[in-house]
This record gives structure tokens, C-alpha cells and sequence, in this order.
């Protein structure tokens, strides 16, 4: 006897490799023959909106950076963001805590605007705790200001090119598809999605097998008195006390019975009694695998509520704990790393590389988490076996090997792994999407290509847009 399921699935196979295929042509058209397992979707005109001279898609760090300081230096700029608000990781990630952000230009504006706001706690020059809400307004002020053109809820589904050229980038939103022209991109998506719909190699993961760093799901709870909890919260008192908080607090959830996903759980001061719970990992997900992120998403909330609710079941300072929001987005270390005219390797980490168009210099370390759940009890953090020296990213790293006028910026720059691991935090993100942005406004004046932009000659623009501000 054939099972229910088993019907279903005959049934939909029929469904889809059949009669259905020709019911998604236009009326009177033929139905061609469809490889099995394949839908065919009819060819299709898109509307073609306004054109700009810059189009950036991706509003986190990197991109918000970007698309500033183009409009900034006069080219017309348009961002695309897939969220309901700018900054990305900061905000829809709920990361809330920055590394490497001792930095010239939009880094130094991001935090005197911070402190302006009462918003950014433990005022370390290079890493500090934000408020993420503070951030969204901040940044919609920052990009209203400097005329960027910004649409939200919209994702990059596919590029056009003309040759090598990428011409136009289409989108998905309530409004439809839609196709956006320019003669110059910035992909500032994390993911490199703009860079892999124009047809990029890149590559993901450790070398081999392909495996990515975990995911982190983050969340802010509140707390009856942050003070009573000192001793658990890194930072809290003491900019330098990380590891003792972390190791007080593993005791505190080995007392409730919990074992965390993410070796080093770790509690962060967002301001009162708002903290931010760090405590997740999700092993080998492909930030390309919208299923499997999915799932991830899901598995990690689920470990948020069931760890808080064991903390405040300890009572005493942890009584009347309860999640406040978790992150929209779950955090991605590592999506695609798309190539570009010179890929950033390990051995520059080794030997402190300089180049004459060093956009920034990373001082982060080398930062892998353990890519599997036996691996993170066994080191939940390497550090690449090696000390690494600040090292410059040039320019060509930041410019698409296979695309002319295409810029990369953020994590989805061209790098090897172990490099990837030190690059990828917020502060080098910034200033990657900075340099983007000004390449990309010289590029539309003196109508080149950004591969035929001199850095010193963007360099000079930054400096002297920074003296106007």
C-alpha cells in the first residue's frame, strides 16, 4: 500500500515537472521542455527606476559608511538595505559591542555622535558598548543629512552586465522587481550577494571542506539591578576585565544547570539595567543557505529563552531576568568572500604588509571560533597559531577581479580565511566601505572605472572632506 507522504510527493512532482509548467508561461506560448526538478519562469520586463550615480546595496556598517561619504563627495547615492533599518549587524544583529574602531574619519564622527547621545558605554578609543537604538536613528540622521537616497525591506536578487561592466542591479521589494542602473556599485551586503549575482568567483569557509565560522545569535535582556550582576558582565567596572567575567559567569550557569552553545558566554552593560546576552553558536551553517539559516535562527532563540529563564529560576540578582528582544538577524561571521584584484592572505598578517593604496590598517587579531561543537570545548577561540602585525588592505582588494565597476567593502572584501578572521569586525568595516565610497565618487566624476583611480587621489578627497566636517 503507498504511504500518504509518498502520494504527496508523486502528486507535487507531477505537479511541478508537468502540466504546471506550462500554466507559468504566458497565455497561448508553448511549454518547452523543463529539466526534471526545474520550474521554468517566463522571460519578463522589469521596470527601470531612477538611475544614480552610485548604488550601494547593503546598509550595515560597511555600507552606511559607504553611501555617505560618496553622497558627501557629491555623487548621488542609493542604498538598498533588506532590513526595516540601517547598520546591520549593529542593529538588526543586536551586536552592540565594536572592535578596531581607533580610527581616522567616519569611525572618530560615529562616536563623537554617540557620546553626544549619551549612547556608547566603557569609552575605549578602539572598542566600546553602543546602544543599538541610539545607532538606527543615528545613522538614519547621518544618511538623510548627506542626501543618501535609502530603501529599506529590498533585496539584490540579480545584476545585468554589459561585457565585464555591471550595468544595472535588480531588486525584490513589496514594489516588485525592479532594475536600478549606475555606473558604479559598492557590494556592502556581508554576504557578497551583488558581487555573486554579477558573476564573481568567491569563496567561502576554511579551505577544503568549506566549513564557516559559527553563527551568533545575540539579545538584550533586562535586569532588576546591573550592579548586583558586576561580577559577571564583562567590561562592567574594568575595561580590561573580559576572561574573569566570562569564567564567573560559566559558574553561575553551571549552578542553573546549562551548558551554552558558545564556549565563552559573556554578558555586556548596555546602559540602566539593559545588558546584552552573548551565549550562542550555530555550528556549519552557509550563510548562502536561507533553510539552514532558518533553522539555525530558530535553534538559537530557543537557547536564548531556555538559558535566561534558568538564570532568573537561580534568583537573587538574576531574579526578574527576562529577554527583552532578540536579534532580527542572526549574526553571520562568514558569507562569501568575493575576488578581487589582490586577495589579503595570512602571510600579509605575518609580516605586517604595507601597500602604497593601503585604504586602513587592521589591528584586530586573528579571531576563530571553533567550527564545530567538539572543537569549541576543546578551543573556542584561535588565534591562527601566529602574532599578527597590523597590516594594510590595499585598494585592490576592495575592487572585483571579474566585474569592472564593482567595489567590495566589509567582510565580503577578497581574503583567505585566516585574514577574513581578523578583517571582519565592524571597525575595519567602516573603513573599507569610507575608501569605497570616496573611490566610488571620483570614479562618477572623472567618468573611469574605480580600478582606474589612483588611491592617493581619494585619500586627498577624504582628507579634505574631513576638514569640512
Amino acid at each position: 500500500m503507498q504511504q500518504p507522504h509518498s502520494s504527496r510527493r508523486k502528486f507535487f512532482g507531477q505537479l511541478l515537472g508537468g502540466a504546471a509548467a506550462g500554466t507559468l508561461l504566458p497565455a497561448g506560448a508553448a511549454a518547452a521542455a523543463t529539466p526534471t526538478g526545474m520550474v521554468r519562469e517566463p522571460a519578463r520586463e522589469i521596470p527601470l527606476r531612477d538611475a544614480a550615480d552610485v548604488i550601494v546595496c547593503g546598509g550595515g556598517p560597511a555600507g552606511t559608511a559607504a553611501a555617505i561619504t560618496a553622497s558627501r563627495l557629491g555623487a548621488r547615492t542609493r542604498l538598498f538595505e533588506v532590513h526595516g533599518c540601517l547598520g546591520g549587524v549593529w542593529t538588526a544583529g543586536l551586536l552592540t559591542w565594536i572592535f578596531d574602531f581607533n580610527k581616522p574619519g567616519f569611525t572618530r564622527e560615529l562616536v563623537a555622535e554617540l557620546d553626544k547621545r549619551d549612547a556608547r558605554r566603557h569609552q575605549h578609543a578602539s572598542q566600546f558598548v553602543y546602544e543599538p537604538e541610539a545607532m538606527k536613528l543615528l545613522l538614519e540622521e547621518l544618511c538623510a543629512k548627506a542626501g543618501v537616497k535609502v530603501q529599506l525591506f529590498t533585496s539584490a536578487v540579480a545584476a545585468q552586465r554589459a561585457g565585464r561592466q555591471l550595468t544595472a542591479v535588480i531588486t525584490e521589494s513589496k514594489s516588485g522587481r525592479e532594475a536600478w542602473p549606475a555606473p558604479v556599485f559598492i557590494d556592502a551586503t556581508g554576504d557578497g550577494d551583488l558581487g555573486a549575482h554579477a558573476g564573481c568567483g568567491w569563496d567561502t569557509g576554511r579551505p577544503g571542506e568549506g566549513v564557516p565560522q559559527p553563527l551568533t545569535m545575540n539579545a538584550v535582556a533586562v535586569v532588576r539591578d546591573a550592579h548586583a550582576l558586576a561580577e559577571y558582565i564583562s567590561f562592567f567596572r574594568d575595561v580590561q576585565r573580559h576572561i574573569p567575567a566570562v569564567e564567573a559567569f560559566k559558574r553561575e550557569l553551571q549552578r542553573a544547570g546549562i551548558e551554552t552553545s558558545y564556549g565563552h558566554p559573556t554578558l555586556f552593560h548596555i546602559r540602566d539595567n539593559l545588558v546584552l546576552v552573548m551565549i550562542n553558536h550555530e555550528y556549519g551553517v552557509k550563510a548562502t543557505d536561507a533553510a539552514a539559516l532558518s533553522a539555525a535562527t530558530v535553534r538559537a532563540r530557543a537557547e536564548i529563552s531556555r538559558v535566561v529563564a534558568a538564570l532568573r529560576q537561580l534568583g537573587g540578582p538574576w531574579a526578574g531576568m527576562q529577554v527583552v528582544a532578540s536579534a532580527e538577524q542572526i549574526g553571520i561571521r562568514e558569507g562569501r568572500r568575493l575576488h578581487g584584484r589582490y586577495t589579503v592572505t595570512r602571510d600579509d598578517l605575518l609580516a605586517g604588509a604595507r601597500h602604497a593604496d593601503a585604504v586602513t590598517r587592521p589591528t584586530f587579531g586573528v579571531d576563530i571560533h571553533a567550527l564545530t561543537p567538539e572543537g569549541n570545548k576543546q578551543e573556542t577561540i584561535s588565534h591562527g597559531g601566529f602574532k599578527m602585525k597590523p597590516y594594510d588592505i590595499p585598494l585592490r582588494a576592495l575592487l572585483a577581479k571579474d566585474v569592472d565597476g564593482l567595489l567590495m567593502a566589509g567582510r565580503c572584501i577578497s581574503g583567505d580565511f585566516i585574514a577574513h578572521a581578523s578583517y571582519r569586525v565592524t571597525g575595519d568595516a567602516v573603513a573599507l566601505g569610507e575608501a569605497a565610497g570616496a573611490v566610488a565618487a571620483l570614479a562618477v566624476q572623472n567618468q573611469k572605472p574605480p580600478h582606474e583611480i589612483a588611491w592617493a587621489d581619494a585619500a586627498l578627497a577624504l582628507e579634505k572632506l574631513r576638514a569640512r566636517l
